[in-house]
């Protein structure tokens, strides 16, 4: 009950970032986004279709007005229809979302799965060989781009002049064999620049613990090296590591990897997010926007309800 009554009250402050956030993304697409008003007229059109174009679009009014139209659209989750294909807006997140966390998921869970592994590990061993390998196996993951990391992964992999081993291009679900082939390369890419930051992360946050006070005592104790890593280290660790994979979760739902969906032409969130920005198609931006605000203000809420289940000297409040 305590959950439920601050999961609300943690809703009601929230409101005001979820407006705030909606309000300045609206004005930057009003008045800085594209004009599809020509794009709809024959050359030399009368000042007759201009106004009546624009009257259709709704460019004539009152920039209220469409911040409020905007708002009704957010909470009723109803954002028209897409001014390039003319699908319906909900039709394409319902289409799209789930080929975005299909791609993304396995990478997702295998990167911070990974990253938590070798944080361990390296905090254990903290200024020996292992460890310092392990930084530097972070640090070129994080300094490769990941433009080069795809380019390199395709040629080794997906081309004639190397294994050939997965499709180029492409997407496909129809059968386990089929996904597992198509985003075994995209799952390797995001785990080997994502770890190289997850890593790191971890490692700071686990040596952190590894110097309190409780810590120190169960070593003297005889702990072995699993009971002081997992019971007294990780556990006790969790806060942030929560913290990292939760705010993580908008990116994976939403945002997909715009790059990967770009390079291997996989018809994602974030491959129709960027030909919707392209062709200034403002109601499917709109819609992205409010899904992504949205998300973040649930993971915020979650969030907290997680922190008190894994330590229970939390309180809700």
């Amino acid at each position: 009950m305590d959950t439920l009554i601050y999961s609300i009250r943690k809703f009601a402050y929230a409101a005001p970032m979820i407006i705030g956030v909606t309000f300045i993304s609206f004005l930057l697409m009003v008045y800085f986004g594209p004009d599809k008003t020509y794009d709809l007229l024959s050359k030399n059109p009368t000042q007759e279709e201009i106004d009546q174009v624009r009257h259709e679009l709704g460019y004539d009014k009152p920039f209220i007005v469409r911040y409020k139209d905007y708002l009704v659209e957010v909470f009723t989750f109803d954002f028209g229809h897409s001014e390039s294909t003319g699908e319906k807006v909900t039709d394409i997140l319902k289409r799209t979302v789930p080929i975005s966390i299909w791609v993304q998921l396995p990478g997702f869970i295998l990167g911070h799965l990974s990253g938590v592994a070798l944080g361990l590990l390296a905090a254990f061993h903290r200024g020996r060989l292992s460890d310092k390998l392990i930084m530097i196996f972070a640090v070129l993951g994080m300094s490769i781009s990941f433009l080069i990391v795809l380019i390199g992964f395709q040629y080794i992999f997906c081309s004639s002049f190397g294994l050939n081993w997965f499709p180029v291009q492409g997407w496909s679900t129809e059968t386990f064999g089929e996904y597992v082939k198509y985003v075994t390369i995209p799952t390797m890419a995001t785990v080997f620049v994502a770890l190289g930051y997850n890593t790191r992360f971890y490692r700071a946050v686990l040596v952190e613990e590894m110097s309190r006070d409780h810590v120190r005592t169960a070593r003297a104790y005889g702990a072995g090296p699993f009971e002081l890593m997992f019971k007294h280290v990780l556990k006790n660790a969790m806060i942030p590591i929560i913290t990292r994979i939760i705010f993580s979760i908008p990116f994976l739902v939403i945002g997909g990897s715009l790059l990967i969906e770009l390079f291997f032409s996989i018809p994602g969130i974030g491959y129709e997010t960027l030909s919707a920005i392209v062709t200034g198609d403002l109601p499917l931006v709109k819609a992205v926007v409010s899904c992504a605000t949205v998300l973040y203000v649930l993971m915020l809420v979650g969030v907290d309800v997680l922190y008190k289940v894994v330590d229970p000297r939390i309180t809700l409040k």
